[in-house]
């Protein structure tokens, strides 16, 4: 699939949250939350993504992690009218150990938060990866590969059981307001493919990794998985929320050594979000970080892992549109076009 279909299938995936939204059944709890959609929620804020590859030698006495060039980036954006924007873009000073003259990386994650539903989309495509000094036995320099280039492809559904109380959407993107503490088990299930691959073996030779080493390797994995999530209110405003899920996926995982080796299996997995911060009428400031964790199925001596985390800081200021802004937004806003509200 091509970065373009990608992005192309994300646009519209992007309107679910509004749909499920749009239905009366799935209506917050006004003692519990309060929605803010009319107001103006505009952000500053750092954020940065990664995709690491993982791979353990045998008897997971050694763990080498690849690492993407990719460092801190600096964004605006804002929520309106259920429209959420966000555009980042790198920094220099933000980057101090960036890799200069290396091909770019496009990094697509969608997180939606809808009520009683959470959607997770990836697509992600990096290009060069490294092995930081401090992790090599048999040398201190960095090992830099700019020819390593990654896809991933995932899909995180969760049903809340009481997401009628509970607002991932405000710890997220502060469109709503958590007013009172809540919690609640979800259930639901998630996908994951992709593959790595470089012009020579990933690994750096050494005795140890001798062994474990490839060129090129592919992997698909599906599984229900199950979790609570819950946000802890106090003072006024103030707000710790958090949601953790275990999964058991099958699938299989491939890799290419000389010969191609395909090994069939299942692996448990899990997925952590974490929200800090205080969320308030006018302001809001907030940090936050989503971590999923991908154990590939081990096969022979192969045993990796495809781990993806996003870290965020927001800056968050609420304006009061006034009536000509509010008319003249509704006229061009997509989400009101697209389902008639």
């Amino acid at each position: 699939m091509t970065r373009t279909k990608v992005c192309l299938v994300f646009f519209t995936l992007f309107f679910t949250q509004y749909a499920f939204g749009q239905n009366p059944n799935f209506q917050y709890d006004s003692s519990y939350v309060e929605t803010t959609h009319e107001l103006f929620v505009s952000r500053l804020f750092f954020s940065k993504k990664y995709t690491q590859i993982t791979s353990k030698s045998l008897g997971g006495r050694e763990k080498y992690t690849l690492v993407p060039n990719t460092g801190l980036k600096m964004g605006l954006g804002f929520n309106y009218q259920r429209l959420t924007v966000n555009v980042s873009f790198p920094v220099r000073f933000l980057y101090p150990d960036k890799e200069d003259d290396w091909p770019g990386n496009l990094d697509l994650q969608s997180h939606i938060y809808a009520p009683k539903v959470t959607i997770d989309f990836f697509g992600q495509f990096y290009n060069g990866y490294k092995i930081m000094a401090e992790d090599r036995k048999y040398s201190d320099e960095d090992y830099l590969r700019k020819d390593v280039r990654q896809i991933s492809l995932g899909l995180n559904f969760n049903y809340l059981f009481f997401g009628d109380k509970l607002s991932m959407a405000a710890a997220h993107n502060q469109s709503s307001i958590q007013k009172k503490s809540a919690y609640s088990p979800f259930i639901g299930f998630e996908a994951y493919g992709g593959n790595m691959r470089g012009d020579s073996l990933l690994l750096p030779s050494n005795p140890i990794t001798d062994a474990i080493n490839f060129d090129k390797a592919s992997y698909f994995m599906v599984g229900p998985n199950a979790g609570m999530a819950g946000t802890l209110v106090f003072w006024k405003g103030f707000f710790v929320t958090g949601a953790a899920s275990v999964n058991l996926s099958g699938g299989y995982t491939k890799w290419r050594n000389v010969e191609e080796f395909k090994k069939w299996g299942v692996s448990p997995t899990y997925y952590l979000r974490g929200f800090l911060g205080y969320n308030g009428a006018r302001f809001s400031i907030n940090t936050s970080y989503v971590y999923k964790n991908l154990n590939l199925i081990k096969g022979g001596p192969y045993d990796q892992a495809v781990n993806t985390g996003n870290y965020r800081i927001n800056l968050v200021y609420k304006i009061f549109p006034g009536k000509k802004f509010k008319n003249g937004f509704n006229k061009v806003n997509p989400i009101r076009i697209a389902i008639k509200d």
